[in-house]
């Protein structure tokens, strides 16, 4: 009770998805080095290029 339905338009969504599929080529080419780097990007704020939260909408 209390649901609250946002709109999302369609270009916002294509967006949302052109900017997962480069994010997935990106890291099929420069993958993390190891797992011990990855928590350390992740204590200190994410990777370069200001990828820390993911900037995930849905």
């Amino acid at each position: 009770m209390g649901e609250v339905i946002q709109f999302v338009s369609k270009s916002e969504r294509e967006r949302v998805r052109l900017i997962q599929e480069a994010r997935a080529i990106y890291d099929s080419i420069f993958p993390p080095a190891d797992p011990a780097s990855e928590r350390q990007d992740k204590a200190t704020g994410g990777r370069a290029f200001g990828r820390g939260d993911g900037g995930n909408l849905a």
